[in-house]
């Protein structure tokens, strides 16, 4: 079960970061009632590496999926690193459906850009501090579309000291964890 802190600028802005909460063993098979969220993120759903969450900070309910990567690689090899975790967002307050973000784990170097490969295509992201999203926001629904149907997606980056990284995420459950935030956040 995928147990992570969550990264509150890719969610909720960049004043605030929260943390999901541990779940027992037992829960991971029965997540938590979506009858009182708050501000804190709550697993309403794990498919595969994805973990379906919702939130209501400030009163404002957000849902988003997480996952960690399946493989990483940097060159040079074995470079030091803050874990990476993708993530889909969607907040219904601000209109934003489905909305795509990798917080890469380490700073980026300032002006540069990343790329997602996915199902043959690839997407350019811009970067800021340790985060990536679409440089093309009019791409973003054919992108999460990919990531939908493809095997697997990678992140490539470079860092502001010049290491390069890869991160391959595994797509599978993906989609079902994306159904189930539309079903909760109405995406």
């Amino acid at each position: 079960m995928l147990i992570a802190a969550v990264a509150g600028a890719m969610v909720w802005g960049a004043g605030s970061a929260a943390l999901a909460k541990p779940e027992s063993k037992g829960a991971a098979a029965k997540p938590a009632s979506t009858g009182s969220v708050g501000a804190e993120p709550t697993l309403i759903g794990q498919f595969g590496i994805w973990g379906a969450y919702m939130a209501a900070p400030n009163g404002k309910k957000v849902c988003f999926v997480l996952a960690k990567p399946s493989s990483s690689k940097t060159t040079p090899a074995n470079r030091p690193r803050d874990p990476a975790y993708a993530f889909i967002s969607t907040r219904p307050a601000e209109k934003v459906v489905n909305e795509v973000s990798v917080m890469i784990g380490y700073p980026l170097k300032p002006g540069s850009e990343s790329t997602m490969e996915v199902g043959g295509a690839t997407f350019a992201m811009y970067t800021q501090g340790d985060g990536i999203w679409i440089k093309n926001a009019a791409e973003e629904e054919r992108l999460v579309e990919a990531l939908r149907k493809a095997p697997e997606v990678t992140v490539k980056g470079v860092s502001a000291k010049g290491t390069a990284t890869a991160d391959t995420f595994s797509l599978k459950g993906l989609a079902q964890a994306l159904d189930k935030v539309a079903q909760n956040c109405g995406g």
